[in-house]
């Protein structure tokens, strides 16, 4: 059952949104940005739509992932297309990577929109971690009506459960930059060979993972209720295989299972 404190923050919620009359909200089809839009479009009606930026940092399956849940929900989405590939900040991959990339992403997205207020799925828990591209979004004015209102991560799913929204325990993602460590350069090859191996494992039936690129070796984070699975000697078999497909020499699992920011990510 949803605790009371969660809809009172919910109520809060309502009455940010209304007072923006109109939002444009950063949509990936996650736990948070779905519930934002969703409630978005609960109180603003078709003053509210959804922006899904389509770059290289997120491989095809995902979003059309994304864009299935706002069509179930009947939710207005619309895709803009960007090019990273000339942008310095990002392609580097230093420490302050996620801060170039967000700052590049949402001038695109601010300048889409013209004068309607942009909003992100920022929750009151991010904050507290390391989020460098929390003050591009700042620098440039973008609302985080969830983090406005004091909503936490796991608030978020449980109203997302009450309101019967697909995402409510869909497992948290993040852009395949993260999985290549700082300093590596990003290229077209490399984003597109993790984000495949990733997808093959999904079809294996893991969710919830992490294939981490180093060199010619990949450390695949599972979640720890999967290592029975994982271990299992056909599937073990079976991963192997895709990580050999997929250009590595060898394939490590790490112990620690699924750790968000292993490498200041997610």
């Amino acid at each position: 059952m949803v605790k009371t404190a969660a809809f009172t923050k919910f109520e809060r919620l309502k009455d940010i949104l209304a007072s923006l009359q109109e939002v444009v909200v950063a949509y990936s089809g996650g736990v948070d940005s779905t519930f934002l839009l969703w409630a978005s479009f609960q109180v603003l009606g078709p003053k509210a739509r959804g922006v899904l930026i389509d770059t290289p940092l997120v491989p095809p399956y995902k979003k059309e992932e994304a864009l299935e849940t706002s069509r179930t929900l009947g939710l207005p989405v619309e895709v803009l297309s960007v090019d990273i590939w000339q942008e310095e900040g990002i392609l580097a991959n230093g420490q302050r990577r996620c801060y170039f990339c967000k700052k590049f992403l949402f001038s695109k997205l601010k300048a889409a929109a013209g004068k309607i207020p942009v909003c992100d799925g920022t929750n009151a828990d991010e904050t507290r971690e390391f989020r460098p591209g929390l003050l591009a979004k700042e620098e440039l004015g973008v609302r985080s009506p969830l983090y406005e209102a004091g909503l936490t991560k796991r608030e978020i799913r449980e109203l997302s459960a009450a309101f019967n929204l697909p995402t409510a325990w869909k497992p948290s993602y993040s852009c395949l930059a993260t999985r290549i460590p700082s300093g590596t350069r990003l290229v077209p090859e490399l984003l597109e060979r993790v984000g495949e191996l990733e997808r093959s494992l999904e079809e294996l039936g893991f969710s919830g993972l992490r294939a981490r690129h180093h060199g010619d070796i990949v450390r695949l984070e599972f979640e720890e209720q999967d290592f029975p699975r994982v271990l299992d000697p056909g599937i073990r078999k079976a991963i192997l295989a895709l990580c050999k497909k997929a250009g590595y020499r060898f394939a490590t699992l790490d112990l620690a299972g699924y750790q968000k920011g292993s490498m200041d990510g997610g």
